[in-house]
């Protein structure tokens, strides 16, 4: 095998990793049952007030699990929130670590999720030294959407840290929850507005986690990006990102980890990112769904955009966070 090129994960360690849908036979009962229950339970909660909040508390229980692990020198950490440009940013320390050479059948073959539960086998186990062993430069990819109030900082880790204008995280997470989760229980986009600009917003505060970031830009192995830089000039990100992983590319190097990592391509796979299908669920394609900023108009109007703007503006005044929101996110 050629310096560089990546093996490609063997069985044993992906075999116990389980995305298969449910079998043919069961879609049907399935479906029923998620909805006979679903539709009444969500009224319910609905009434008193629960509904989505109920869903948010289970998913914010995720960042906790993050912080049980202790990174090593070998890891990168992609700390993105929530619909933040995460898969797009994975596979570009990915591609880095393998100098453009990453094959997988998909993304979690290679990359461990510390958010998830282990026993729901989604994801490689973080704990597989095989990932490091396996690529050319010892390095292994990390996901997770926890800031640095739920994650256990090493100095001899790397952090990247992706923020994204919280407009557009609200639209692309909309799609998403609808597309890979509840379907037709997706609450109204009103219902959904008010979770995203309260202290209950799926994966916590959005404003918490731009600041802890922003707070560490500083030091030498946490690098800061924003989505909407790295949409602008994708080379400079991939340059950047090869930095702070110590892995020096070629020119052609350089070329194929940009290449791998445009929208087009990753469009192209995008059957290698989604999350496991559901009978009341369409998750194809969901993961690289749009790739655009600026996005959020296709659902919000001028006033829900700008009570999204104050909302952010004034919780990360509350945190004493001089992050510059207007000069990044504001109003054009």
């Amino acid at each position: 095998m050629s310096p560089g090129m990546q093996r490609q994960p063997t069985r044993s360690q992906t075999h116990r990793l389980r995305r298969k849908p449910p079998p043919r036979w069961s879609r049907w009962p399935l479906y029923g049952l998620f909805y006979g229950l679903g539709f009444p339970l969500t009224r319910l909660l609905a009434v008193f007030g629960r509904w989505p909040r109920a869903l948010s508390s289970w998913m914010r229980r995720m960042l906790v699990r993050a912080g049980t692990y202790t990174p090593t020198d070998r890891d990168v950490l992609v700390c993105s929130y929530f619909k933040t440009g995460t898969n797009w940013t994975m596979q570009i320390a990915l591609q880095v670590a393998h100098r453009g050479e990453a094959h997988f059948d998909h993304i979690h073959d290679l990359v461990p999720w510390i958010d998830i539960d282990p026993r729901a086998r989604f994801a490689v186990p973080a704990t597989d030294d095989s990932l490091w062993q396996n690529c050319p430069n010892g390095l292994r990819i990390i996901k997770t959407h926890a800031g640095f109030d739920h994650l256990a900082y090493r100095p001899e880790a790397r952090y990247i840290w992706v923020v994204r204008d919280p407009k557009d995280v609200f639209v692309s997470s909309y799609h998403f929850i609808r597309s890979v989760t509840l379907g037709r229980l997706m609450p109204t986009l009103e219902q959904w507005l008010e979770l995203f600009l309260s202290p209950h917003t799926l994966f916590g505060s959005w404003a918490r986690h731009v600041d802890s970031g922003w707070r560490n830009r500083h030091r030498d192995n946490v690098l800061f990006l924003t989505y909407e830089e790295m949409k602008a000039d994708l080379p400079a990100a991939v340059r950047k990102i090869a930095a702070l992983m110590r892995v020096e590319l070629s020119p052609g190097e350089l070329d194929r980890v940009v290449e791998q990592s445009s929208f087009a391509h990753m469009k192209s796979i995008s059957h290698k990112f989604d999350m496991i299908e559901m009978p009341w669920t369409r998750p194809h394609g969901a993961m690289v769904r749009r790739g655009e900023r600026g996005s959020a108009d296709e659902l919000l109007d001028p006033a829900q955009k700008r009570r999204i703007d104050d909302y952010w503006r004034d919780e990360l005044r509350q945190l004493g966070s001089d992050f510059p929101y207007d000069e990044r996110f504001g109003p054009a």
